[in-house]
Parts: C-alpha cells; structure tokens; sequence
C-alpha cells in the first residue's frame, strides 16, 4: 500500500512539473499553427474524431440496452 502511494505520489510530481513547462509562452508553434491556418484544422479534426467516439458510444449503449431487454 505504501508502495502504491509513492509512485502515485511520484506521477503527480511529474504531472505537474510537465504542466508548467507546457504553459510556457516562448515556444512559437502556435503562433506559426495560427498564422498558417492549420490549427483550424487541427480543431477540426479533433472535433471530428471526439463526435464519431460520443455517436459510437452511443449506439453501442443502444444496442446493448436492446439486448439486455430481450433477454
């Protein structure tokens, strides 16, 4: 148990430390993803994947509500 809650411990340290470098303001692909127009797409395809998984989950959800009727 206390094995458990050191590495937890450990990831969380790390988690956060990884965070607060991601905030950093100096690093300019973003500036370059915007300029081109490419974060739009990014976005988009984000957006796309995200909305096929939810459609997915969902009519799984569906049809294993049927099958449980059924039975």
């Amino acid at each position: 148990m206390i094995k458990w809650k050191k590495i937890i411990s450990l990831l969380l340290l790390f988690s956060y430390s990884i965070i607060t470098n991601a905030q950093d303001k100096n690093n300019g692909t973003d500036n370059v993803m915007r300029s081109s127009g490419r974060i739009y797409v990014v976005v988009a395809v984000i957006l796309v994947i995200l909305i096929g998984l939810i459609l997915y989950i969902v009519r799984l959800d569906r049809k294993i509500s049927k099958l449980e009727k059924q039975q």
